[in-house]
């Protein structure tokens, strides 16, 4: 099973021409639709750049976190952090990380997947982007709106959610 993945992870980067191709079939789209109404094809960009430039500050910071794990942590402390016998410390971890993550989640594949190549368990990806649904900033607003029981009670079922979902992960 493991290495039928690396068999499809390979030929996924050997092939690479599906990015490409992505993006002819999304240019012209574009095109053809800007004939049939230019304006709204010009918004659409204009909101697209936006997104872009939102983007970008986390793709930065997520690429200076990949380049300091990939200098200070070795696959062998990544394994013992995260991999098989990372124990109650890593869901913990990975519980922590996911809460306090900020920005787009999809900025944060790429660190998930360096981080899955060198040993980190599928669970604990899980777990992390499950837990990015509490996010710091809204929680004076959910406590104001909805009470501090209902916060309490709802994170603590989302993290036990989040431990469960891993499970599955691992076990499919």
């Amino acid at each position: 099973m493991m290495k039928e993945k690396k068999n499809i992870q390979t030929q996924n980067k050997k092939s690479g021409k599906g990015g490409y191709l992505f993006l002819g079939l999304v240019v012209l789209a574009y095109a053809g639709l800007s004939l049939y109404n230019a304006p709204k094809v010009l918004h659409a960009l204009k909101v697209s750049a936006r997104l872009i430039l939102e983007i970008v500050p986390v793709l930065l910071f997520v690429i200076l976190i990949m380049a300091l794990l990939d200098y200070f942590l070795k696959p062998e402390k990544i394994k013992r952090i995260f991999g098989r016998e990372a124990g109650l410390k890593g869901w913990l971890i990975a519980i922590a990380f996911g809460i306090v993550s900020h920005g787009s989640v999809y900025a944060w594949y790429p660190l998930l997947r360096e981080l899955r190549s060198h040993g980190m368990r599928e669970g604990l990806i899980a777990v992390f982007i499950y837990n990015r649904a509490i996010k710091i900033p809204f929680i004076p607003l959910m406590i104001y709106y909805f009470g501090l029981k209902f916060f309490v009670v709802l994170t603590f079922y989302m993290i036990i959610a989040s431990v469960i979902e891993g499970l599955l992960i691992e076990k499919i």
